[in-house]
């Protein structure tokens, strides 16, 4: 059975696609980002499931795309903020090499662009965005095996970070 790599969590606005990204390119494997996968399988951006279907029906597939992710992917996986927040994903998340990539809220903000349509932003992002960086935080480092700043750093400085954190595999890698 295959697993992934490692696994990325984070805020909106950590680089988990980004170092994702870079990381996989680093590893010479795929990156799986699930928001991304989502997206292809919904035939819509994650903002109009949102809108459309609901957070209830985004969730749903969000839990599912994860859930095959952590199951069967050989790469490098990105989760999307909020798939922590879902009980059967943190207990999937147990068995896996967890990188969460903290961030400041400023960099955070000026990353996520606060003019950018982004579903659990809506009404006033910038409080939006602290409330959620707050209620998340516990959860991300709660299921993290290893935690990586991204404030102030350079994408590939955090890849090497990251790299750095990864358990030796078997077979030599």
């Amino acid at each position: 059975m295959s697993t992934p790599i490692a696994v990325l969590i984070g805020p909106p606005g950590a680089g988990k696609t980004t170092v994702g990204r870079a990381l996989a390119e680093r590893l010479g494997a795929q990156l799986l980002d699930t928001d991304t996968e989502i997206e292809a399988r919904a035939g819509k951006p994650v903002g109009d499931i949102f809108v459309e279907d609901g957070e209830p029906a985004f969730r749903s597939l969000e839990r599912e795309t994860v859930a095959e992710a952590l199951a069967s992917w050989n790469g490098v996986v990105a989760l999307g903020g909020g798939a922590v927040l879902d009980s059967g994903t943190s207990a999937d998340l147990a068995n896996h090499h967890v990188v969460y990539l903290q961030v400041e809220f400023a960099d955070a903000a000026k990353r996520v662009g606060l003019d950018t349509p982004r579903p659990l932003l809506a009404g006033n992002p910038r409080t939006r965005l602290r409330k959620l960086l707050e209620e998340r935080l516990p959860v991300y480092e709660s299921l993290a095996t290893a935690t990586v700043p991204t404030s102030g750093y350079h994408p590939e400085e955090i890849v090497d970070a990251v790299v750095e954190s990864l358990p030796q595999r078997q077979g030599g890698a």
